[in-house]
């Protein structure tokens, strides 16, 4: 099929889980790190997904228990499309993955976070987050691969 996987409907196709392997690059320092563990996208009464990550984030040696989590609601687009929000409710970013591949931003105070969503296939998609302000300087690579 081409580069990039189109979906016609985002939380059809994230709904689920998916074991996640995420790599951590400071581009100023030259530290790196590694998440493993598992994304759940569960379904909530609104139509929406709930997105829980768990597992251990691995810097400098030490492993600690990390996770987050969101809620990607309906897009106001169409079913191609989402609202990525925090777990409190703010606005983090628009997801349309109809082409396959998608850019986010964020700003986050002095920070600038941009997020580039690729889709492989049914089952592998790939985000890579660049984090640039004056006290960052991160590259975040995550893939996502379909459990079951």
């Amino acid at each position: 099929m081409g580069e990039f996987w189109p979906v016609p409907e985002v939380l059809e196709f994230l709904a689920g889980s998916w074991r996640v392997d995420r790599s951590v690059r400071d581009l100023a320092t030259g530290d790196e790190g590694r998440f493993r563990g598992t994304t759940v996208f569960g379904r909530m009464e609104d139509g929406a997904l709930l997105h829980r990550e768990s597992g251990s984030f691995l810097w400098h040696g030490v492993a600690r228990p990390a996770g987050r989590t969101l809620r990607f609601l309906p897009g106001p687009d169409g079913a191609g499309t989402a609202e990525v929000r925090f777990a409190d409710g703010r606005p983090f970013h628009d997801l349309d993955l109809t082409t396959g591949h998608w850019v986010a931003r964020h700003p986050c105070a002095a920070d600038l976070y941009r997020g580039e969503f690729t889709v492989r296939d049914t089952d592998h998609w790939r985000t890579v987050w660049r984090v640039r302000g004056p006290a960052k300087d991160l590259v975040l690579t995550t893939d996502y691969a379909r459990v079951g």
